[in-house]
């Protein structure tokens, strides 16, 4: 069988990892805007994924945080676009940051209360059989590696362009310590979007969705069109 054969079974497109302003302050794209460029790249879902944490805002409402997310679901009604909740959490006094799936709007407010703590005690107290935690971009500068124990995965393949996310390195680390394997853009700019989406047989419709597909790994990575297979 060719691998265009095997790619056209995995034939809708999520985007994992994506920011919107204001929500995340970083970002230079608002939710609607960001749901339009994604569906004129062909993107079937995104999962919004701002950043959670007191480096971005000291203080916050669930009404606040939720509201990029609510405006992108809008907008991904009338573009033919699924809009995911997900999020990028990071604890004070560190530097890393956590893409977390399998999350309803119920849990923000559980996030927030734990950006005072640490990757330790989160994943104890918050992993469950329904969601996935993920070290987003391990190696790149300035971030720490963890005990695999309090990890799910790794973003092994982070495209930002501003950033080098060390992804041979990550790929690498990864399958020494058997830990699931994840991509995403990492979207905040103009003309960096759709960069490194997920590929699955099927539609994904909700977060629970996306961690059941990346627990299950039965899914491709498309770079711009080309395809990785994850092992």
């Amino acid at each position: 069988m060719e691998i265009r054969d095997v790619a056209n079974k995995y034939k809708y497109k999520t985007e994992l990892h994506l920011h919107t302003f204001p929500v995340s302050a970083c970002s230079e794209i608002r939710p609607d805007e960001a749901v339009e460029i994604y569906a004129e790249a062909g993107v079937d879902s995104i999962v919004v994924t701002n950043h959670l944490g007191s480096w971005v805002r000291t203080s916050y409402s669930a009404e606040e945080y939720l509201s990029d997310y609510y405006e992108a679901r809008e907008a991904g009604e009338r573009y033919g676009v699924n809009v995911i909740l997900g999020a990028e959490l990071r604890f004070d006094g560190s530097n890393n940051d956590y893409l977390i799936y399998g999350i309803d709007e119920n849990d923000v407010d559980t996030l927030g209360y734990y950006t005072a703590s640490d990757i330790a005690t989160f994943y104890k107290e918050f992993k469950n059989d329904r969601n996935v935690i993920i070290q987003a971009h391990p190696f790149r500068a300035g971030m720490e590696r963890v005990p695999s124990e309090f990890l799910d995965g790794i973003e092994v393949f982070n495209l930002h362009p501003n950033h080098n996310s060390r992804v041979g390195v990550a790929a690498r680390y990864a399958r020494k310590e058997n830990l699931i394997v994840t991509c995403g853009t990492d979207f905040h700019h103009p003309h960096h979007e759709a960069l490194a989406l997920t590929r699955s047989k099927a539609p994904l419709k909700n977060s629970f969705e996306v961690a059941e597909l990346i627990k299950s790994q039965d899914l491709l990575f498309d770079f711009s069109g080309n395809i990785v297979i994850p092992y």
